[in-house]
């Protein structure tokens, strides 16, 4: 469908390299002209190559990465690289890692003084060098430096594994939204601000594009879940060549799940910039300030559930497989509650939004007195369980969701501390998810989804039962795990989710820096403290897995990735932390008074507690 739209043309030559994404759209003084388009031939075009060659390779200035101009074109982001470059059938689809000649002078200095190539690089056999005499916090920065991807000559991400020996690429070598947050988050505690911004422009240009699998479109606002720089040749010109991004909306993932977990992450991201750098000018962006709105009335949308809980399928999340959790997982509602709070903060005043902010709130409210009242449990709430009585047809009804008794796992009443406890992993009409999901609890701390005491006993919990969620390597990404014809039921008989592997109870190092965040803003950073120390001892040996196998987490994953990049970043993000706890108040949220109050007058409302018709308007039952 045609739309009036505006063509920036912009000369490569009448802009400083310096100029990045936000000017050359707004800075009028460089636009030649205005044309009006179809969506689909919407193109910002560098006009001359040969000076785009050159300007694309001044990167960083001041210790940071600086964004030097693009293109967009059509549906893909592009930039020409340069008239006298050939294409190359093995260049057509490549990841551009951090280049020498992009670094400051400052950044420069100070990796000669720790000279690459380091662990991670290839040397002239493909064989991993040695790191010498290098801290693992050095080992770690200089592994995820090398894991950075250019575009436009652009930091943009981090690749989700860099691994030199490893012969299958699979998708570790695109940039995944999720697996970018840490990394990001490292980046912006260094005060190396630009690669944060443009991964967060550049993904926001994805988000409008129109997808579809076999003749269906998602949702409007759907945020990737990865993307990759391709070099191919120009349109009508085999002698010149171009970049371009290729994102995947889950059409190309295993199971074709759309990533929910995309644009929440996107949103958490985009307020940690602004309350890193002060710079808000960028979530005061029109376009970005309408990629939240498009978030929002995504999963705000109306549908058939009466639950506040946001309803999903299986493998939408971090857990991107066949595990039990689709439906209402509680990884996915910490973090729509956070993204709400969020998006709250950062969405502007103005008329067209009040009906947006109206619905957020009142979701706020409800999807917080839901999770609190519903997925809590401890000592005292499985003793409730044990006593409901089912069947309940009434307004007053004690056993809501019909939960029988007898789904209590055997499991879990000696597992269950006399102090402490944990939010469950799902709730549905007639089932509880008894596991305990990791990410979901720690994201509901930081929120603050989870009330103050809560949080405290979260944490409880997780000391009671450090052998089991800890072990030799944090952190467990659920637990228990399934077995036997539970497995096979569930999964489907997955091979790479086996008992106590992979997501089916393996241990996930980036989960060290959401356990740091939880710690510190609850007073208790002893508790990441000596996970990043047990951490320590061997991830760097193990040459930074992507997840460990077994029930202590003795063995490095059978299907993992090495040199994954967020859990080099995980562990540098909780080292940051450690080193500097005020800076998690960028990442928290604390508990807002107003929600607070609403929830204590639906607490006091709960239908469990006074709920109930006046007798001259009970209704006949039949």
């Amino acid at each position: 469908m045609a739309a009036s739209e505006t063509v920036l043309r912009v000369p490569l030559g009448s802009l400083s390299p310096s100029c990045n994404l936000a000017s050359s759209f707004v800075n009028s003084a460089h636009i030649l002209s205005f044309k009006p388009v179809s969506r689909t031939k919407r193109s910002l075009r560098c006009t001359n190559s040969d000076e785009f060659s050159r300007v694309s390779k001044t990167v960083a200035r001041g210790n940071s990465f600086h964004t030097p101009n693009c293109a967009l074109k059509g549906k893909k982001l592009v930039s020409t690289i340069c008239k006298c470059q050939k294409h190359d059938v093995e260049e057509n689809i490549r990841s551009t890692l951090l280049p020498s000649e992009g670094l400051s002078s400052e950044l420069k200095s100070d990796l000669d003084e720790k000279p690459l190539p380091v662990n991670g690089s290839l040397s002239s056999n493909g064989n991993v060098q040695s790191v010498g005499s290098k801290s693992i916090e050095d080992e770690a920065w200089d592994l995820l430096r090398q894991s950075v991807v250019f575009y436009c000559g652009s930091p943009i991400g981090t690749i989700a594994a860099n691994d030199p020996n490893s012969t299958s690429v699979l998708n570790y070598d695109q940039v995944f939204i999720r697996d970018f947050i840490p990394s990001g988050i490292a980046f912006l505690l260094k005060g190396e601000y630009d690669i944060v911004r443009n991964f967060i422009l550049y993904t926001l240009q994805l988000q409008s594009w129109e997808k579809t699998m076999d003749c269906h479109s998602p949702g409007q606002g759907l945020m990737p879940a990865s993307f990759k720089v391709k070099v191919v040749p120009l349109d009508g010109d085999d002698s010149m060549t171009e970049e371009v991004l290729d994102p995947d909306f889950g059409e190309a993932a295993i199971g074709r799940v759309a990533p929910v977990d995309s644009g929440l992450w996107w949103i958490i991201l985009l307020r940690a910039y602004g309350k890193c750098t002060g710079d808000l000018s960028v979530q005061e962006r029109v376009d970005v300030q309408t990629g939240i709105k498009m978030i929002l009335k995504l999963c705000l949308a109306d549908g058939f559930d009466m639950f506040p809980t946001l309803l999903v399928t299986d493998g939408s999340c971090m857990i991107d497989r066949r595990m039990g959790i689709h439906g209402h997982p509680l990884e996915i509602q910490a973090l729509f509650y956070s993204a709400l709070v969020c998006a709250r903060e950062m969405l502007t005043p103005e008329d067209g939004s009040t009906d947006l902010i109206r619905a957020l709130n009142n979701r706020l409210v409800a999807l917080n007195f839901h999770i609190r009242e519903y997925y809590w449990l401890d000592l005292k709430k499985i003793n409730e369980i044990y006593r409901y009585q089912t069947e309940e047809y009434s307004y007053d009804a004690v056993n809501k969701f019909n939960i029988y008794p007898d789904q209590i796992p055997s499991w879990l009443v000696d597992f269950m501390p006399n102090r402490g406890g944990y939010l469950i992993g799902n709730l549905q009409p007639a089932h509880m998810d008894f596991r305990f999901f990791s990410l979901g609890n720690l994201w509901s701390i930081v929120s603050s989804l989870a009330s103050n005491e809560q949080s405290h006993a979260i944490l409880d919990f997780v000391e009671a039962k450090w052998a089991e969620l800890v072990a030799d390597m944090p952190f467990k990404i659920c637990y228990p795990a399934l077995e036997g014809e539970e497995w096979r039921i569930i999964t489907g008989s997955d091979p790479k989710n086996t008992p106590w592997s992979y997501h089916n109870g393996g241990a996930w190092p980036t989960l060290l820096w959401q356990l740091t965040v939880a710690s510190i803003k609850m007073g208790r950073p002893e508790i990441a403290e000596k996970a990043v120390e047990l951490a320590e001892r061997r991830i760097s040996i193990d040459k930074w897995p992507e997840y460990y196998d077994t029930k202590r987490a003795r063995f490095i994953g059978k299907q993992a990735r090495l040199y994954q990049t967020w859990s080099i970043a995980g562990y540098l993000v909780a080292k940051l932390l450690l080193a500097n706890p005020a800076a998690a108040k960028f990442l928290t949220s604390e508990e807002d008074s107003d929600l607070t109050d609403a929830f204590s007058c639906m607490i006091s409302a709960n239908p469990r507690r006074t709920r109930g018709r006046k007798k001259s308007q009970q209704p006949f039952i039949v």
